[in-house]
């Protein structure tokens, strides 16, 4: 089994989890995930989604823990695309994974929210779905190429009071505060990863090593920006304690923050973490593998 991926990442896989989990996560990147979108409320509903759907003859799953997810487990990608629903911007194709650390956020009108790392969007025009374009958003993007696909989301869906920003987010002003912040911070990709698609070449030591290095510098700049007593969400699409509870443990102790427990009140298997309180969410045909932690300034 370990033949299929590097043989760094089996050894760290297996010591981390066990032989019988680390086989079901070599498993799941062999999968083709099932296509998922989010109905896009600031452009139409979900039971006009739902009819077009059925006019289309796609069978479609609902997601019990969010109404606005749909699953199309034999979808083609290209069909979907050719909807108008796609080409409007009523539905927008995200993992249900992704979906998850804006519903955790729990943003609400009127918040004034940062997104650190924000492209291509897809987490960015979610919290504006959920607070009905009633809160004011900070998205920050610091590659040119990854903002323009930032921008082309945020216009296609119809989110608005939404400030872009193409900077580090690491430099952003100290006199900047916000309500709400959102980490979905750059990660080496192990939970998504698929054997017959990834170029492992790209996916070595070195890459999870920096990728934790940048994710503690954002870490801490976001406590920084964010008012106390007030909420933060840190994600990533790694499954990889070095790049989740090692850096949380390190804030914790650097910081002061405290862990907010996330009860898993959603429909998805869990990997076993090393802080209670935090979600690991285990890879498979419908997710990818996801951490995330919810913590407020004290």
């Amino acid at each position: 089994m370990q033949n299929d991926i590097p043989e760094f990442l089996y050894n760290k896989l297996n010591k981390q989890y066990n032989t019988d989990l680390t086989n079901d996560i070599i498993n799941s990147y062999k999968e083709e995930r099932y296509l998922t979108f989010r109905v896009n409320t600031l452009k139409t509903t979900v039971f006009a989604v739902k009819k077009q759907l059925e006019l289309n003859n796609i069978k479609y799953e609902e997601v019990s823990w969010y109404k606005e997810a749909f699953v199309i487990p034999n979808g083609d990608i290209n069909e979907i695309k050719k909807l108008n629903m796609y080409i409007n911007g009523e539905i927008y194709l995200q993992s249900l994974s992704s979906m998850i650390p804006p519903l955790i956020l729990n943003p609400l009108e009127g918040d004034n929210i940062l997104d650190m790392a924000a492209s291509p969007g897809s987490k960015t025009t979610q919290i504006s779905a959920l607070t009905n374009n009633k809160s004011l958003i900070t998205a920050v993007e610091k590659n040119r190429i990854r903002l323009e696909r930032l921008k082309y989301n945020i216009e296609k869906l119809g989110a608005k009071k939404i400030n872009i920003l193409n900077i580090d987010a690491t430099k952003l002003d100290d006199f900047y505060s916000f309500d709400k912040i959102l980490l979905d911070a750059p990660c080496s990709g192990s939970g998504t990863l698929n054997i017959f698609e990834k170029n492992y070449t790209s996916f070595n030591e070195e890459l999870i090593d920096r990728s934790s290095k940048i994710q503690y510098r954002l870490l801490k700049k976001a406590i920084k920006l964010l008012k106390s007593g007030h909420e933060m969400v840190y994600s990533t699409c790694s499954i990889l304690k070095e790049e989740n509870e090692d850096i949380i443990n390190k804030i914790l102790e650097e910081e002061n923050v405290e862990l907010i427990d996330i009860e898993n009140n959603f429909s998805f298997e869990t990997l076993p973490v090393s802080i209670k309180g935090t979600l690991c969410i285990k890879p498979n045909k419908y997710f990818e593998g996801f951490f995330v932690a919810k913590l407020r300034k004290k």
